[in-house]
């Protein structure tokens, strides 16, 4: 999500340390962000320079107004989260005597508590951002304390949610000092200076020795000494490694895409989306749905709206909404939904999902919506963009910044984020009862070590990939919330792979695709849930007896301990147990994984496909 850069090395004051945080924030580019900043300890105190927009914004700033030579520097680029992504809020925050900068990583989740101690304390907040309530925090301990080692400690027990913070001080002209939690941090290790990054890629260019920094640890940063202690205070021997990677690849974390790295931040996007959305109680709180209560207790009928991968995610979603709230749900392809006069009032509740927010199609949707009366609800990963700012509430993922044109990441935490939706308005509404939708919840925050489960046993699904390379077509079935899974399987060999690939609804054969089915015809099965709808899942496995007996090359994805499908399948990708409405969470990466590995088997650009864009703005 967001780009952290530390160094410290200079005895005397010199230029590196802005050389080497602005080179590491570019490295970090590929992260996605939209403002960036640097901050300095200079012989006179600390500087800071930040900008909203790219980097070249403050390299401008930098030149028209260079900052003095220094002894240590951090930078940050940001992905906003809280508050506009403008120069305000960007990073670094500064506390309130100024003698403290700090940068961070994640979501303070107790920040609007701690946020109202220091307004009620008389401190003034400048921003927006969980962020600069860390600073002042900061600030405070170390006047308490004369140690910003032991005032990161006391700060950081206090903290609720993740975060990254990298700290200077005025006082401390060559120290830096940094802590994680839920959030990655690096050290890297160089003669006679140290860095901190949130990857390797921070540092790559300086120095390959590395150094890992545990959950609730604390490093200190001299030019000479890395120390670390965890939250408690008792020191830690951190394992150090070297890295082996070349710039350009630890710009993808070791990935050899930035697809395939999104695909494996998968099991984290659904954690972050899923974080700070209950109260102490247990009860679901979208703070970023400022409709009034009594207007979602009226809707009568849901229209989710969006294009490709987002559709699909709005596919899935419909099941999950109308079972657990009892409200209609149609799903519209954006691009056609206001040019068939569509039935919308001030009962309907519109659903806008779309991965950057600029989507045109599904914005013009948004607009004509509005027009006829409707509540507008934009589900999206992008903070400042154009659709949630004309809707009338936004419900955020907090995917990261996805750089591979072929959604992945997104895509779960989309339906991570209607499934939140479909559960909050069931809250609201009484459809469920309060132990039902805990259930629900709990069940949701299993699910990203279920697809990590996935992602650490995909080398059988990448050996039949690359050994399908030359395959001429791929069909994919599905029922029930299986279906949608098997049109974005489709879509992504489409996307990445230039395949012809079509998803269909399983009980569909019958009705036409089956005169496809000739010998050797690879198709995948999702299978649902024997232990959920039994029906269900026999109908299923009579769709691949008689694919098979028409010579199909039948892939079957089916959960952990199904053997029904074992006298039928030519290969089973197991996938863990999980609840039937959850299901397309996981029993979707494998197909990811398939057309990653049969695309790259292609030596077909993956992150970059033929004729698409990632986000486009024009209908």
């Amino acid at each position: 999500m967001c780009g952290i850069v530390g160094y410290v090395g200079e005895r005397v004051a010199g230029a590196r340390p802005l050389e080497v945080v602005m080179g590491g924030l570019a490295r970090l580019e590929y992260r996605g962000y939209d403002s960036a900043g640097v901050a300095l300890v200079t012989g006179d105190g600390l500087v800071t320079a930040k900008k909203a927009g790219k980097l070249v914004n403050l390299s401008g700033l930098l030149e028209d107004a260079p900052l003095p030579l220094a002894t240590a520097g951090i930078g940050h680029t940001r992905w906003a989260t809280h508050g506009a992504p403008n120069d305000l809020n960007a990073h670094p925050h500064l506390s309130e005597d100024g003698r403290v900068a700090v940068i961070h990583n994640g979501i303070i989740e107790n920040f609007v508590v701690l946020r109202a101690e220091l307004v009620a304390a008389g401190v003034h907040l400048a921003s927006e951002t969980d962020t600069e309530v860390v600073a002042h925090l900061l600030g405070a301990a170390y006047d308490e304390l004369g140690d910003l080692t032991s005032a990161m400690q006391q700060v950081a027990r206090r903290l609720q949610g993740t975060f990254t913070l990298l700290a200077v001080h005025a006082d401390a002209p060559d120290v830096v000092v940094g802590t994680r939690h839920d959030s990655p941090l690096v050290v890297g290790l160089g003669d006679g200076e140290n860095f901190l990054g949130s990857d390797v890629a921070a540092f790559i260019a300086y120095t390959r020795e590395a150094m890992e920094l545990g959950q609730d640890e604390i490093v200190t940063l001299t030019p000479e000494s890395v120390s670390v202690i965890d939250f408690d205070g008792n020191a830690v021997e951190p394992h150090r490694y070297t890295v082996d990677w070349d710039a350009s690849a630890a710009q993808k974390g070791g990935f050899s895409s930035f697809m395939d790295k999104e695909i494996h931040d998968q099991p984290q996007a659904i954690a972050d989306t899923l974080l700070g959305r209950t109260d102490l109680s247990g009860h679901l709180v979208l703070d970023e749905i400022r409709v009034d209560e009594a207007v979602l207790r009226q809707v009568d009928k849901i229209i989710v709206i969006a294009c490709g991968t987002a559709a699909y995610a709005g596919q899935v979603a419909k099941y999950a909404i109308e079972h657990w709230c009892r409200i209609p749900v149609e799903v519209e392809l954006a691009h056609e939904f206001r040019y068939r006069d569509p039935v919308v009032n001030a009962k309907t509740l519109v659903v806008a999902v779309s991965q950057s927010g600029e989507t045109m199609d599904t914005l013009m949707a948004v607009r004509h919506a509005r027009e006829q009366g409707a509540t507008v609800l934009a589900i999206v990963n992008t903070h400042g963009s154009t659709i949630p700012r004309e809707s009338d509430a936004v419900l955020y993922t907090h995917a990261g910044p996805e750089v591979a044109v072929a959604s992945t990441k997104a895509f779960l935490a989309q339906i991570t984020a209607a499934y939140l939706l479909g559960l909050y308005l069931a809250q609201l509404r009484g459809t469920k009862f309060p132990d039902e939708i805990a259930e629900l919840l709990d069940d949701l925050r299993e699910i990203p070590a279920k697809v990590q489960t996935v992602l650490d046993g995909a080398d059988h699904v990448r050996d039949v990939a690359r050994a399908m390379k030359d395959a001429p077509s791929v069909i994919f079935l599905g029922r029930h919330v299986g279906y949608p899974v098997a049109m974005e399987g489709a879509l992504k060999l489409k996307e990445i792979a230039y395949l012809h690939a079509e998803g269909f609804a399983a009980g569909e054969l019958k009705h036409g695709p089956i005169a496809l089915i000739e010998p050797g015809q690879p198709v995948f099965v999702i299978v649902p849930s024997p232990r959920g709808r039994d029906v269900l899942h026999s109908k299923v496995v009579s769709n691949i007896q008689e694919i098979r007996a028409r010579g199909a090359r039948t892939l079957v994805i089916a959960e952990e301990g199904d053997e029904d499908v074992l006298p039928f399948a030519d290969e089973v990708f197991f996938v863990p147990q999980t609840a039937t409405l959850l299901a397309p969470l996981v029993s979707v990466v494998p197909l990811q994984l398939f057309a990653l590995e049969l695309a790259t088997a292609k030596g077909l650009d993956v992150d970059q496909p033929r004729n698409l864009a990632k986000s486009v703005t024009v209908e």
